[in-house]
């Protein structure tokens, strides 16, 4: 298919009437359970509301007073497993397209300059955020509301994050993530790109000059087997989607492909490899449908594009391009060949800058988003929890929060 397929939006937006008629559906709870559901606290029950009543900037303001990434997360959001899920109108027909509708307001948004976010007061001091991926920009925000002067450093050279590199662009155009980072840096956020902590400064040098230093590096280097060593053509799930992304879609793509995985992860990988050209795509996971990690947009949409996807495997010999798998529960095995082989089995964060912090399984300990060194917190996937990007916005407002009730109580000794 052509580089077009692979850009553009496969969920096509709302209309203005299409949303009336949507939202219209919503049966208006005083007790919203799908603003209950939002881990963001997004409060769809409100903006739908302004929508039924055709009050699209009230919408926006809603949306944005809560949510700083709220047209990624329009997009990218499992809502099927959270505020969707706790719909009343599911009990009728079918839950309202919450997703839909956020993305037809922050559309609205975009398409009429509206300018929610103004400029911070920068009057509480200086903090230091460490990766500019949805935590750490969610977290720049809400500290940049409650007074503070923030610096995001990002190593990569454009900010973004996992949502930059890791999201195809028929899921999160580069367009509309641009224009959310543009709105936090006319705040008066400061984010300096090229900059790697243990590289091109040091933890000691950002602590020394700001009160206090919030970690959201993620988790962006991809996982391996020892079993796929000495395999012919295999790539790291994360690498393969950061080629693409840089490229934008003008890569090589073999005739066949093989993915071991079954998270959102994979389905990107598995659907980008269509999208692409890619004629034979295989995606082979060790968790069976009733339990599959995958949402279920990212599982329709790999299903959607010929996708062909095997439950309850897992890989227990590769002999060149070809791995045998067996099943986790049932007798049974099944071998398969592919001319290129696609890891998409987990993530980890690089901590190596940080020695200081007690982490465990890949996870840095907190205690109210605090780590053993006072003035260093942790968001994001970095930390226990969901790693999903609402979460992550999620985590960043009260990491957020944390801080400045910290540096607050420290004023006042």
């Amino acid at each position: 298919m052509s580089q077009k397929n692979y850009q553009d939006e496969l969920i096509p937006a709302f209309t203005p009437l299409l949303a009336i008629k949507e939202a219209s559906r919503c049966l208006l709870c005083h007790d919203a359970p799908c603003s209950q559901s939002c881990p963001a606290q997004t409060d769809p029950g409100k903006f739908i509301r302004s929508i039924y009543f055709r009050n699209f900037k009230g919408a926006a303001e809603t949306i944005r007073e809560n949510n700083a990434l709220g047209a990624v997360c329009a997009r990218v959001c499992p809502t099927e497993k959270l505020c969707q899920r706790g719909c009343t109108r599911s009990g009728i027909d079918k839950p309202i397209d919450i997703a839909r509708l956020q993305r037809f307001v922050t559309d609205f948004e975009q398409q009429t300059a509206m300018r929610i976010y103004q400029p911070g007061r920068k009057d509480k001091g200086k903090v230091a955020i460490v990766g500019a991926g949805p935590a750490g920009l969610q977290a720049s925000v809400t500290l940049c509301n409650l007074g503070y002067e923030v610096t995001i450093f990002e190593k990569e050279a454009q900010p973004g994050g996992w949502l930059r590199h890791g999201i195809p662009e028929f899921r999160l155009p580069q367009s509309v993530l641009d224009h959310e980072i543009a709105r936090i840096i006319a705040m008066g956020v400061n984010i300096q790109c090229h900059s790697e902590v243990g590289t091109t400064l040091t933890l000691a040098q950002l602590k020394a000059e700001y009160r206090a230093v919030l970690l959201t590096v993620g988790l962006s280097q991809g996982l391996t087997l020892p079993l796929f060593n000495d395999a012919g053509s295999v790539e790291i799930a994360v690498d393969f989607l950061q080629r693409a992304s840089k490229a934008n879609g003008n890569i090589a793509v073999p005739q066949s492909a093989l993915i071991v995985g079954g998270g959102d992860v994979a389905m990107d990988v598995a659907s980008t490899l269509k999208l692409l050209g890619c004629e034979s795509v295989t995606c082979v996971a060790r968790e069976e449908l009733a339990a599959f990690p995958a949402s279920e947009k990212e599982f329709a949409t790999a299903q959607a594009l010929g996708v062909s996807i095997i439950d309850g495997f897992t890989p227990i010999a590769v002999t060149g391009n070809k791995v045998t798998f067996r099943h986790v529960r049932l007798p049974g095995e099944l071998t398969l060949a592919a001319g290129h082989i696609i890891l998409a089995v987990g993530q980890r964060a690089g901590l190596e800058a940080f020695p200081d912090i007690t982490s465990q399984r890949n996870t840095v300990e907190t205690q109210h988003y605090q780590t053993t060194d006072p003035v260093l917190f942790a968001a994001g996937d970095i930390i226990q929890g969901d790693k999903t990007v609402v979460y992550a916005v999620k985590t960043g407002k009260e990491a957020a929060q944390s801080i400045h009730h910290y540096l607050e109580e420290a004023c006042s000794c």
